[in-house]
């Protein structure tokens, strides 16, 4: 495949005002399809993601002999009896390479798994081995990482299990979904240090309840799953709140001001934290109907924020900590550093590149504003690292991204979209 050129991101020298419509949740998307797949019945998602990772969500039931119908603007799921002898490709997909196993674990034969180079260093040990634990067989060469193959029965026993998630949430969240299907449901602990990004365990725990499923999830780190059908459900997909952050990080940068539409009064995204961390940099947010409007203060100050539920959103965060008036800690991002890159690594490397200060701690980031310049801003595959590029590129001219088209695992076009709301 042919490297694309560096993309010379838009500077502007004026304060943003904007409407914007973001593209539907990556998050709900992958979960509603997983869900739909495993209920009684089919299930129609209106405005779903139509990106790379909920492409390659769709495809790997398919393989298992789900029905995925894909119209504009709606996608129907038809159950069927899962079927084995498959390959699945993750491409870098999170969601998929540890969703699917489980789902897969209740398929009649083998399933190969596997995704890009970078997927391959992505942490599985969790997954691999939750689901040995669950009696199901899989060979992975001892590399606790992609490629391996699940061999399942059609059938899981299910039951108690304790799992250290700390390095991920999805990997909660992947049993939880394919649980009701088990044949004793699910009695799951976490045990370790603190799990993060727990509000997509929330959102997990949340989908699964609107389909009829008893989820007792009182005691904290403990999630017990009772057996049963998994209720058909006709859903419309939220915006995608994370994705709207670098809208919300250009308002900031520029001493402007961003409406959001259709931003949802109650949700279980991690997006919704936008609202605290434009707080803590001196803006403010405020709903107008529908929309939700992000606008600077009089001044971009520096900021003292944990991290640690919605790590996602850091990389936006670092972009406007490098442009701010005083120095910012990001804490409680140490798991980002297993993510589609090491986040943290990449983030202090490319802020330095441009003549910041952004210096690695032990579970985050402490930067301190300096005057930058023109560079390469490299993303390293990973779209949110494309998202913090582009916030920086507002104030910084002749900054050039590489590889902006990363961008399309959940934000389809987004270049020319950005080129037209700032340019």
């Amino acid at each position: 495949m042919e490297t694309p050129l560096p993309w010379l991101a838009p500077y502007r020298d004026a304060p943003l005002d904007a409407r914007v419509l973001v593209p539907s949740s990556k998050s709900l998307t992958n979960r509603a399809l997983v869900l739909a797949a495993l209920a009684d019945s089919p299930s129609t998602l209106t405005r779903p993601l139509v990106s790379r990772d909920t492409s390659l969500m769709a495809d790997g039931l398919t393989a298992l002999g789900i029905e995925v119908e894909r119209g504009a603007g709606a996608w129907t799921v038809r159950p069927a009896s899962l079927s084995g002898d498959a390959t699945i490709d993750c491409g870098l997909a999170g969601t998929v390479m540890r969703f699917l196993p489980a789902v897969a674990a209740l398929a009649d034969g083998p399933v190969v798994f596997d995704g890009d180079e970078r997927a391959r260093e992505r942490p599985m040990g969790t997954t691999i081995a939750s689901l040995r634990a669950l009696g199901v067989r899989i060979e992975d060469d001892d590399r606790a990482a992609l490629p391996f193959a699940v061999t399942g029965t059609g059938r899981v026993r299910g039951g108690r299990l304790e799992i250290d998630a700390s390095a991920s949430s999805q990997f909660v969240s992947a049993l939880l979904l394919a649980a009701p299907r088990f044949d004793e449901g699910l009695d799951l602990r976490h045990v370790g240090p603190s799990l993060p990004s727990l509000p997509h365990v929330e959102m997990t725990v949340a989908e699964l309840r609107r389909r009829g499923v008893a989820v007792d999830d009182s005691t904290p780190d403990r999630w017990h799953v009772s057996p049963g059908p998994v209720g058909a459900l006709d859903v419309e997909i939220e915006p995608d709140l994370s994705n709207a952050g670098v809208f919300i990080g250009a308002a900031l940068v520029t001493g402007g001001r961003v409406a959001v539409r259709r931003w949802p009064a109650t949700t279980q995204q991690a997006g919704d934290a936008w609202h605290r961390i434009v707080r803590a940099f001196g803006g403010t947010s405020e709903r107008d109907g529908d929309d939700m409007v992000f606008t600077a203060g009089s001044t971009l100050t520096g900021a003292d924020l944990d991290l640690h539920d919605v790590g996602e959103l850091t990389p936006v965060v670092a972009a406007v900590a490098a442009l701010a008036e005083g120095p910012s800690r990001l804490s409680g991002i140490a798991h980002l550093r297993g993510h589609e890159t090491d986040r943290l690594a990449a983030l202090a490397t490319e802020i330095a590149r441009l003549g910041g200060d952004a210096r690695e701690t032990d579970d985050g980031l402490v930067i301190t504003p300096r005057p930058l310049h023109g560079e390469i801003f490299r993303t390293y595959d990973d779209h949110r690292m494309a998202h913090a590029a582009v916030v920086l590129a507002l104030r910084v001219p002749e900054l050039f991204v590489e590889n902006v088209r990363t961008t399309v695992k959940t934000y389809p076009n987004f270049a020319p979209v950005w080129e037209r709301l700032v340019a």
